[in-house]
């Protein structure tokens, strides 16, 4: 359970993470509930989901349809996500009280193994300060729903940890009279032992291949050699992940301990080539003189630092925007620092993921690469707390146009994510004037969109999540005018920078040749396909303006 299934789920997860942490919180028992609704068997729409998990409505995937079992897994991944970005709060300052990991071992009568390995099944737990100490705790108003939910699971858990040595004596003297009698599956071999002992199967067969891994050259069930695939790979991956170590990943699989380490590196390297890695290229990324120069830190760090120190939360502030005010605003020179430092960090990344062969994956180079990108999101998630207030205040001018204000708040969130992943540092623009053009072009869209959806829904005209279709006019519409255009560009050209009258000759064919897609021009210019489609629409609205006043449109 390490990846999302779904983008929109993982974008989702990327757009809540971000809201005030009693928001956060409130997602976290919705999500809970939900999880325990799910039948893996039935389909479910996006836009559903969204709305149980946040109580907002989107636009976006009008037609998605996750399947229960995906859904599911996706859901647990949004849980632990969003709990790891809650902030940790002191016991005592909690609403309800705590529980450690210890305690909620004890108290369910299972071991922390086993309570982390029901994180991964929709168990919450939080980051809290005990004892002066960072560590995970467990609130009741959290823990009773996935209890109630998972009664059997529990039950089998508790009765497993209550095994005595006698017991597991017993259950392995039948497991081998069984195997000299002509068994030889393990689940054949665990029903009939649990029907015998009135044990759970489960438990009857994590004795028999705990015994087994502790002892390979007497395993009962001995683990056939040969090369591993991939589902195999993974159980290795996942188990050294939960802390098993190579040793005993060695001798469970019966593999040299390179071999283990190989495995585990070829994985760890498919899993980070997987994750998508885009950003805004430059040419002083490949000049390694102003390698020192793009990591340094930024200007005036000092007086930045002092703001922060200062920073106070004004009066008429309500609780669940305080977070907002722990970040000061960013000079013009911060900004273009920091978002060049982010994308010539991406750039290295890419370079070096570009080199990265997963079956001869080395360690150290994995580890390189995962803390650049670490220490690109952490710049990332910097330029956005900074600029969080901005979309407060846009938002507040449009509170009287919605019913719910943080629904508002969040949709703007998600525009200022975005705009920092697409924001062009090199044009010498501030980001605030970017991002207000961003968050302000979305709401007006969403906002009316939003009301027409609840006046159908109201006069009962239309489903909840029955969503019309989009007529506005998007970037793929105005190439294609460009297109059927072409042989008036020629006379516009001359008012075009030189990159700009590159982009319209490839992109329309003027120079005798078949049109180029914006793939093709993206990688003959080293950018982006989609920063290829923002440059056009933004010099074919420049050329309609020229065109007009010059009079050259006919």
């Amino acid at each position: 359970m390490s990846t999302f299934k779904n983008p929109a789920m993982k974008q989702l997860t990327e757009q809540v993470r971000f809201a005030p942490p009693a928001r956060r919180l409130a997602q976290l028992s919705q999500a809970e509930k939900l999880l325990s609704e799910i039948d893996p068997a039935k389909n479910y729409p996006y836009q559903f989901v969204c709305y149980r998990l946040t109580e907002y409505r989107p636009t976006s995937y009008p037609d998605l349809v996750i399947d229960g079992s995906a859904l599911a897994h996706d859901l647990c991944l949004f849980m632990t996500e969003l709990a790891r970005s809650m902030p940790a709060l002191p016991v005592e300052k909690m609403k309800e009280p705590v529980l450690t990991l210890d305690q909620m071992s004890k108290r369910l009568n299972v071991s922390t193994k086993t309570i982390n390995r029901w994180r991964q099944r929709g168990l919450i737990g939080l980051p809290v300060v005990h004892k002066g100490r960072r560590q995970l705790g467990f609130l009741p108003s959290l823990v009773e729903p996935f209890l109630a939910a998972n009664q059997n699971r529990v039950d089998r858990g508790g009765r497993f940890s209550q095994l005595s040595d006698s017991e597991k004596e017993d259950i392995l003297q039948r497991a081998q009279r069984l195997t000299r009698m002509g068994a030889n599956s393990l689940t054949d071999v665990s029903r009939r032992i649990a029907q015998r002992l009135g044990r759970s199967p489960e438990t009857i067969r994590y004795t028999i291949k705990n015994y087994d891994h502790q002892n390979p050259y007497r395993a009962l069930f001995p683990t056939v050699t040969g090369p591993l695939d991939a589902e195999t790979k993974q159980v290795i991956y996942n188990s050294f992940r939960r802390g098993m170590s190579v040793d005993t990943l060695a001798k469970r699989f019966r593999r040299k301990r390179n071999s283990v380490y190989r495995v585990i590196n070829e994985i760890r390297a498919k899993r980070l080539l997987d994750h998508p890695l885009d950003y805004i290229y430059h040419p002083s990324f490949d000049d390694p003189s102003l390698e020192g120069e793009i990591l340094g830190p930024m200007p005036d760090l000092e007086v930045f630092e002092e703001k922060r120190r200062q920073m106070s939360v004004p009066k008429d502030v309500p609780p669940e925007l305080t977070s907002l005010y722990e970040m000061p605003l960013l000079s013009r020179e911060q900004e273009q620092h920091l978002f060049r430092q982010m994308n010539y960090l991406k750039h290295k990344a890419k370079v070096m993921r570009d080199r990265l062969d997963p079956a001869r994956a080395r360690i150290q180079d994995i580890k390189e690469i995962e803390e650049i990108q670490d220490q690109a999101t952490a710049l990332k998630d910097q330029l956005i707390s900074c600029n969080m207030r901005l979309v407060v205040s846009i938002a507040k001018r449009h509170a009287g146009q919605v019913d719910n204000f943080f629904d508002l708040l969040s949709d703007g969130n998600m525009s200022l994510l975005r705009a920092v992943e697409k924001f062009d540092f090199s044009r010498g623009n501030k980001f605030s004037t970017y991002a207000s053009w961003a968050i302000m072009k979305n709401f007006a869209r969403s906002i009316p969109e939003e009301k027409r959806r609840r006046e159908r829904y109201v006069t009962g005209k239309e489903d909840l999540f029955d969503i019309a279709p989009d007529n506005r006019t998007d970037e793929h519409e105005v190439v294609s005018s460009a297109e059927q255009d072409a042989h008036r560009v020629n006379r516009l050209l001359e008012y075009l920078d030189p990159r700009e009258r590159q982009i319209i000759r490839m992109r329309a064919g003027l120079d005798n040749a078949e049109g180029m897609t914006l793939e093709e021009i993206g990688q003959q210019l080293g950018i982006t396909k989609e920063r290829v489609r923002q440059l056009n629409v933004r010099i074919m609205n420049k050329l309609r303006v020229i065109a007009r006043e010059q009079h050259l449109e006919g």
